[in-house]
């Protein structure tokens, strides 16, 4: 069974898995891909050998299931990656592996190097859900690393076989779709003098340059920190992701160039697009700020790189994992109201923000005389706050 893309390196390692005697199925985990043409690619599996090809559709369980939830921890790998590739890799698994349980396959394939994070995305996952299935690594196996030392001699492997594939050896990037984001590696982006966001061609919206020069607002409704409704309509989570990718898209927002630290040990460089997620991270802590506990709050964001790693390394399915995804749930239970953001040429800027649950009180926070707060109150307070470096400035002066 193999976790088919289409792509360069699943469209040569199908034909090296036959030359080595298996029987090969090709499973194309749909995520909403919005560069790839599936009819073409399931062709193309069943004409390059495949003893069967099938498309799995799991765009909403992917929002649903997985993106959100990692969405309410407001979880970001080294404070900026959106993991939208990472939270793409545990459901790729469990679908490839329900594949393989109806068809009878004892192995599962995939196309992810020795070098980079999807190798351990893809094992971790399979192994929790199946501990006897037998991984297929081929950038792991010498001998294919032999005949295909490089990308370029990929590429020309699917030259003489006359395979269809968009790397070339012009532009041999190494992108990864979904309905969440796209991914780009490899090529002239190894190179950190070169200008990412200029080189690369981005298939989900626009430069912030290229935006239209007038704001357009956007307004989502959340019902305890699940996106639910979008300019006043209902949507499922499929269409709120696919509807703030249009309308962020167009106005050049969730565009990044980062140097990343992988789970392996080395330093890469990738540049993402991801602009309906990076839209709704924005609008959920909005909504936060108005009813989320002050020390719960504190506590997700001190805890939430911890998640960040958990999905980017690839432990989705572990008991760690499993109680965090609990907590959350429990966590943003007040956080429902509604937002209305600016988006202008990569920007995003709040311009109201509601809520049935709102723990700001005007009264209190007033800066004008009156309201409910007694500021004498604020002496006790703080000389109790400030007993223990009383004690310790006797003890132990600081110069100064």
């Amino acid at each position: 069974m193999l976790a088919y893309s289409g792509g360069l390196d699943t469209s040569v390692i199908l034909g090296w898995l036959q030359d080595q005697g298996y029987e090969v199925h090709c499973v194309y985990v749909d995520l909403g891909q919005p560069c790839e043409d599936r009819d073409a690619i399931m062709e193309k599996a069943r004409t390059c050998g495949a003893k069967s090809s099938r498309l799995v559709d799991v765009r909403e369980e992917l929002c649903r299931d997985f993106a959100f939830p990692v969405l309410a921890w407001q979880a970001k790998y080294e404070q900026i990656y959106l993991l939208g590739t990472s939270i793409a890799r545990p459901l790729i698994s469990k679908v490839c592996l329900e594949v393989a349980r109806e068809v009878g396959a004892t192995a599962y394939a995939h196309g992810a190097t020795g070098k980079g994070n999807d190798q351990c995305r893809f094992q971790l996952a399979a192994e929790a859900l199946d501990p006897n299935i037998e991984m297929i690594a081929p950038w792991r196996i010498k001998s294919f690393r032999d005949a295909f030392p490089g990308r370029t001699e990929l590429i020309e492997y699917c030259d003489v076989k006359r395979i269809p594939v968009k790397a070339s050896t012009a532009k041999p990037y190494s992108s990864d779709e979904n309905v969440l984001h796209i991914s780009y590696e490899a090529g002239q982006l190894e190179e950190l003098d070169v200008n990412g966001v200029e080189l690369v061609e981005f298939g989900m919206g626009v430069s912030p340059q290229a935006a239209p020069d007038k704001p357009e607002e956007v307004t989502i409704g959340f019902e305890s920190g699940v996106p639910k409704t979008l300019n006043g309509n209902a949507v499922n989570a499929l269409e709120m992701v696919e509807q703030l990718n249009d309308i962020a898209g167009r106005n050049g927002v969730g565009r990044i160039d980062m140097v990343e630290n992988r789970f392996v040990g080395m330093k890469s460089r990738g540049v993402y697009e991801s602009p309906g997620m990076t839209v709704l991270y924005d609008a959920l802590m909005y909504i936060e700020q108005l009813t989320m506990d002050r020390d719960l709050m504190h506590l997700r964001d001190r805890m939430a790189p911890e998640v960040a790693e958990l999905v980017y390394y690839g432990f989705w399915y572990t008991p760690k994992m499993d109680a965090l995804l609990s907590f959350i749930e429990t966590a943003q239970r007040p956080v429902t109201g509604e937002v209305t953001l600016q988006l202008y040429k990569g920007n995003i800027m709040v311009s109201s923000r509601t809520s049935p649950n709102s723990l700001y009180d005007e009264e209190i926070a007033t800066m004008e005389g009156g309201g409910t707060y007694n500021q004498d109150d604020a002496e006790g307070f703080l000389r109790i706050q400030g007993l223990p470096s009383r004690v310790q400035g006797r003890v132990s002066p600081r110069k100064f």
